[in-house]
């Protein structure tokens, strides 16, 4: 079961997120905040395993409740859910430890998901965050490796996918593998390419025109 703590300044819209959440049969919302300072308490309180973010609340704002909570809670995943979507929020929430970035107007199917992705140690970005975050990377050379790549045709295929986004489990799925080979393919395209993250990968399927 997948416990998930909601912050946001407005009640309509917790319990929105908690009546979506209630529909998920393996997610189970541990409590709401409506501050940053009450959301710090509440992960001592619950220790949840995902954090659902709101980034702008009176007081202790989203950016500085996630940087605290990360620090003391390094299992605790912290996923920003905006409605403002723009690189004055996107990057301060990334630099405090937020595991991904999401807008308001996900379609819930896709936050569900992001929830289960998060639990998973997996990032999700909003496309428009996601696509922000290339562009920057392949505008500083966040990767600089040859084309003549040495991989395999299925860690080509799977570099492919995480340049679309998707998690291990949803690549998995696509290539009727299980999530183990997934990882390990993940991580010998990782030590070939000399990336460390998902982005950087997502940067390289970009640069090759894999994704």
């Amino acid at each position: 079961m997948i416990r998930v703590l909601l912050v946001d300044d407005q009640q309509l819209v917790r319990m929105g997120l908690r009546m979506l959440f209630d529909s998920a049969p393996d997610i189970e919302v541990v409590g709401e905040a409506a501050t940053g300072s009450e959301a710090v308490r509440l992960v001592e309180d619950t220790v949840p395993d995902v954090v659902l973010m709101d980034l702008r609340m009176p007081g202790l704002d989203g950016v500085a409740a996630t940087r605290r909570i990360v620090a003391s809670h390094a299992a605790v995943r912290v996923l920003a859910l905006t409605t403002f979507d723009d690189d004055d929020h996107l990057y301060p929430a990334l630099a405090a430890g937020a595991c991904g970035f999401l807008v308001k107007d996900t379609p819930p199917a896709d936050l569900v998901a992001a929830v289960r992705r998060a639990a998973e140690g997996d990032r999700t970005f909003s496309s428009g965050a996601l696509s922000r975050l290339v562009d920057q990377a392949v505008t500083t050379h966040a990767t600089a490796t040859p084309a003549s790549l040495p991989l395999t045709r299925r860690e080509r295929e799977v570099l492919a996918l995480v340049g679309e986004g998707l998690s291990n489990p949803e690549i998995a799925t696509r290539l009727s593998v299980g999530v183990t080979t997934v990882k390990t393919h993940v991580a010998s395209v990782m030590t070939k390419t000399g990336c460390t993250n998902r982005i950087r990968l997502a940067v390289l399927a970009t640069q090759h025109g894999l994704a």
